[in-house]
């Protein structure tokens, strides 16, 4: 067995793993961390002959209600069989002795994450156009899932979605911040105050994007991923937030969350994915601006959260340096978006 990766401590696991799963593992136990990753840990393991990825909270300072591995593995298992592809999640442990916090295991996915424009360059133009396609495709068809088919009745409160939504990256912020950021507190109130009515309530995924799923070398999806925020709601803010991780993070040049879209590279604007998902779900765009503003508020929230864990040394990667300096103009996008919608 070699040597553990930062939060995971590979004895304490083969021990659990031959003891609640002994037919899994058969060779020695090998994990690496998989890069990219901003939030939840993730890990490929092998054995020499089998593959499986392992995912857990981040180290240190966490919201009491995020990083939630048993609610991420039961919807991902709600999952199959429907036509949003995902993992097959494998085994759950929600005893934080066994490695320092719960965790669960899921099959491996052959693909890649698209996170750089030389992956998207090497898909050609076509294939980031139908990469585009197929990723608000994906997104419709999860939100055309009722949810009471597939279980998940009782995954969410989604009476009041929206509100809820605020008040929780409010508070998330008073809770991981060490910096006066302008206007984050006015945009919260202005959100707060003008909040849109759900047109139909779906499994809501919380962060959908292109770097949330798997790509095929045909441009096709093989697995949504990271389903952390998963919960019942309002469908729109799984659309806002992509919108913005299509527009205004791309604009802010190359940084760590975004690398892979870029002007040139085929792929669909924001205007006509947002065109193709209301095509397929029968909803309207009236109150997008607001979406998108949200989605900018909720994602720089996101942000100062790890910039925070950044500046307490309980990260694990890289370029996390380059995290904190996102969050300002995420807050000037948003409070643009707001006004947008106040003068429709």
């Amino acid at each position: 067995m070699t040597s553990s990766p930062p939060g995971l401590d590979l004895a304490a696991l083969r021990e659990f793993l031959d003891a609640n799963a002994p037919s899994l593992v058969s060779g020695a136990l090998h994990a690496e961390v998989i890069a990219g990753g901003r939030s939840n840990l993730t890990y490929f393991l092998d054995d020499g002959s089998e593959q499986w990825v392992l995912r857990r909270p981040p180290l240190g300072h966490v919201m009491a209600t995020a990083h939630n591995m048993a609610r991420e593995y039961r919807v991902m298992a709600a999952m199959a069989g429907t036509t949003v592809p995902c993992p097959e999640v494998l085994l759950m442990c929600d005893d934080p002795d066994v490695i320092g916090a719960p965790f669960y295991i899921m099959e491996r996915v052959d693909g890649e994450v698209i996170r750089t424009t030389d992956q998207s360059a090497a898909l050609g133009v076509s294939g980031t156009a139908r990469l585009s396609k197929n990723l608000v495709d994906v997104l419709a068809s999860l939100h055309l899932i009722d949810p009471a088919s597939i279980g998940l009745a009782d995954f969410g409160r989604p009476g009041g979605f929206m509100s809820r939504q605020v008040a929780r990256w409010g508070q998330q912020l008073e809770s991981s911040r060490t910096r006066e950021i302008p206007g984050i507190e006015s945009l919260g109130h202005t959100l707060a105050r003008e909040v849109p009515l759900p047109q139909r309530v779906s499994v809501v995924h919380g962060d959908y994007r292109l770097e949330n799923v798997l790509a095929t070398p045909e441009a096709e999806i093989s697995a949504v991923l990271d389903w952390e925020m998963a919960t019942l709601g309002d469908p729109l803010a799984d659309l806002g937030l992509m919108c913005v991780y299509w527009d205004a993070l791309p604009a802010l040049g190359l940084n760590p969350v975004v690398e892979g879209i870029a002007p040139g590279l085929g792929y669909l604007r924001s205007d006509q994915l947002v065109e193709r998902y209301l095509a397929a779900t029968g909803l309207h765009d009236r109150d997008m601006p607001w979406y998108v503003a949200f989605s900018s508020y909720k994602l720089a929230v996101i942000l100062e959260g790890i910039h925070y864990r950044y500046g307490l040394g309980l990260t694990v990667g890289e370029r996390f340096e380059e995290i904190g300096p996102l969050v300002a103009p995420l807050i000037e996008y948003g409070a643009d978006q707001m006004l947008r919608s106040s003068h429709r």
